[in-house]
């Protein structure tokens, strides 16, 4: 059996709440959830979530009209002031928010078994992961898409050595041709991800490749997805 399937069946095994079993049932069938979290900074294991959105897609559309977001209070952690600059969240600008617990429910019922798409989608699981084990006793069971992994194979998957790699949120976007909006904003975010995803897809089911150029020096592959 798959690694991830055995690990699903644990985390079903585990589940606190027998509600949530939808999280474990397939979503509809071609449908996914991009996913995107702000945060008061980058340690999931001290820092919160300050802002979540989530938009859905289906086939080969986004559904901007079936979209979920939320600027939530942190319980624990303050923002820093390089996260500030970054998300342009204050403590004022959400301290009438609702805290985590009370906004991961209707979260997770927006999602349900739906595969979750994303920049980098493993942090965003991460942060939600924590608040998932506490409500739920169980990590978010979904299957993740990695958008920069999807672009990597797309663009350099067949690269020489010494090809530079640039993945880089603003680079994908320039090179699909994606007009980009605003950053930083979680629904914004999601939007730009859920379009990264669609373009890719397309892409590599009529067999097109991005152009690159050759130039020494890069980081290693994407690990995402």
């Amino acid at each position: 059996m798959h690694r991830g399937a055995l690990w699903r069946l644990f985390w079903r095994a585990s589940l606190a709440d027998h509600a949530y079993k939808f999280l474990f049932r397939p979503g509809p069938e071609g449908e996914a959830v991009s996913l995107d979290c702000e945060t008061t900074g980058l340690d999931p294991r001290t820092d919160d979530v300050i802002a979540v959105a989530a938009v859905r897609i289906r086939g080969d559309r986004i559904l901007l009209s079936e979209r979920f977001e939320a600027t939530v209070r942190p319980e624990d952690a303050r923002s820093s002031s390089e996260a500030i600059k970054v998300h342009r969240l204050r403590e004022r600008d959400v301290e009438s928010a609702e805290p985590i617990h009370r906004v991961l429910p209707e979260l997770l019922r927006f999602i349900g078994g739906r595969p979750l798409v994303g920049y980098y989608i493993d942090f965003d699981v991460r942060m939600l992961d924590k608040y998932a084990l506490w409500l739920l006793q169980t990590k978010l069971p979904n299957p993740r898409i990695e958008v920069s992994s999807l672009y990597y194979e797309r663009k350099y998957g067949n690269a020489p050595p010494g090809t530079a790699i640039d993945l880089r949120f603003a680079a994908i976007l320039r090179d699909l041709g994606i007009p980009p909006l605003e950053q930083h904003d979680a629904l914004n975010d999601a939007v730009m991800a859920a379009m990264i995803y669609l373009e890719l897809r397309d892409r590599k089911a009529r067999g097109v490749r991005i152009p690159r150029e050759r130039r020494s020096g890069g980081p290693p592959p994407p690990t995402g997805g």
